[in-house]
């Protein structure tokens, strides 16, 4: 089986983690292949190594003096080595790097956390040590080249039957390092998993896999075992944060399995996230919602018979760079639901415009509002879903003040006002999940 083990920057944070990386790593054979991220931080006082690493370019942009910085970075990673008596000689290095760093570029910078990270783990476990800028090739567009970056994995897999990779980076053709997007390490692993075709590709992190509420919001959530990427998409793209989005793309088409685990505590099953899963589940998969939310409802007699309205109106908000969050319709309404952030300078610009240009016979915008997301893969299977939960909120007083299910029924999302919120997310899991737990 070929596994690839990602450990997030929580897991690598300082020497004691890295004990933990190690037993983790040791208990499964299949474990040969090992992504780490740059250590992240200790306690809330402290500050994640990429954090520092860009302030070092900061200094080096304006010339400022960085002696304080440069040691803050040194100690993090010396407290690492002197504590598990690694031979790697990272201090050395480092000094190297602090006396040459204002002749390097952003990206140079700040890829040496990972970096560093991977050379003091491959020390630690003995492994070989693989350079992600001589297996990642990025296209000119910076999106990644999936045949080049097999053939150059390929050729270390004969040098490196065990090895540990940096991720966050790789490079172009001509040798230059390019960046992913922050949380990048996540994208890193399941590129190699894909170019591998591996079996699974875990991704050690500081939770147990996805909940199925917010444990903020909700008292002792219910742990997500198995979700679908469509499941996976719908919640985070409200909030359910614990996998950078684009992670699951490289590995998607495949359909190799992302297994989500907690480095803290490895008994713990996570959850596994993978594109299809044929066993019916609850109806409920996950509940997961976003505040600060604007509405603006459109009135036009007669809109149904006017070609294109909608799409002309789209247009000025595609003038001012806004993006659209939903856009349930009727006959000859609709509402068009955008980030508070988005339009508080523009707004009434917007609606004035609107007026002008395109004479509804009633505009209005509602502020103070939040969304909802009920996902579920079975719910398109399971009759009486949505007259449950609308009727459950009723009952509770909450007011719906829109209502939008995607096309592939796995997601009923609604607008609640803000004040009700907390509230809404909780009667929601009281009556499909904690009801399923009787």
């Amino acid at each position: 089986m070929i596994k690839i083990s990602k450990f997030g920057g929580s897991s690598v944070a300082d020497s004691k983690q890295f004990e933990k990386v190690r037993a983790i790593v040791q208990s499964d054979p299949d474990r040969r292949y090992i992504v780490v991220s740059a250590p992240g931080r200790l306690g809330s006082e402290s500050s994640k190594i990429t954090d520092l690493l860009y302030l070092l370019d900061a200094h080096r942009q304006y010339h400022v003096d960085a002696s304080v910085l440069t040691k803050m970075i040194a100690d993090r990673y010396s407290e690492i080595r002197s504590a598990l008596q690694i031979a790697y000689p990272v201090e050395e290095e480092l000094q190297e790097f602090f006396s040459c760093y204002t002749k390097m570029n952003q990206a140079e910078i700040v890829s040496r956390g990972e970096y560093y990270c991977a050379k003091l783990m491959a020390s630690y476990l003995g492994y070989d040590f693989v350079d992600a800028k001589d297996v990642i090739r990025f296209n000119h567009d910076k999106t990644v080249d999936f045949e080049k970056t097999a053939e150059a994995l390929n050729t270390q897999l004969i040098q490196h039957p065990r090895f540990v990779f940096p991720g966050f980076y790789g490079a172009d053709e001509n040798g230059r390092i390019i960046l992913f997007p922050r949380g990048g390490g996540d994208i890193s692993g399941a590129v190699l998993a894909r170019c591998l075709n591996a079996d699974v590709y875990e991704n050690w992190t500081d939770v147990s896999g996805f909940l199925t509420a917010d444990p903020r919001i909700v008292e002792d959530p219910k742990p997500i075992t198995h979700i679908t990427y469509p499941e996976l998409r719908e919640l985070s793209y409200m909030g359910a944060g614990v996998l950078n989005e684009e992670t699951i793309f490289p590995v998607r088409d495949s359909n190799i399995p992302i297994h989500i685990l907690n480095t803290n505590r490895p008994q713990d099953p996570g959850t596994i996230i993978q594109e299809r899963i044929d066993e019916k589940g609850p109806p409920v998969t996950g509940i997961a919602g976003k505040r600060g939310f604007t509405s603006i409802f459109i009135y036009k007699h007669n809109m149904s018979g006017e070609i294109g309205y909608i799409r002309k109106v789209l247009s000025v908000f595609e003038k001012y760079g806004i993006s659209i969050e939903h856009i349930p319709t009727g006959i000859d309404s609709f509402n068009l639901v955008v980030n508070d952030k988005d339009v508080e300078e523009d707004l009434y610009a917007i609606l004035s415009e609107i007026r002008q240009q395109f004479e509804p016979d009633e505009i209005r915008a509602e502020s103070g509002l939040a969304m909802v997301s009920t996902v579920g893969r079975s719910m398109s299977n399971t009759p009486g879903v949505s007259g449950k939960l609308f009727s459950a909120l009723g009952a509770n007083d909450v007011n719906i003040k829109m209502i939008a299910q995607n096309s592939d029924e796995i997601n009923i999302t609604i607008c609640v006002e803000d004040r009700d919120f907390k509230k809404t997310i909780r009667i929601i899991y009281d009556t499909f999940i904690r009801e399923n737990e009787k």
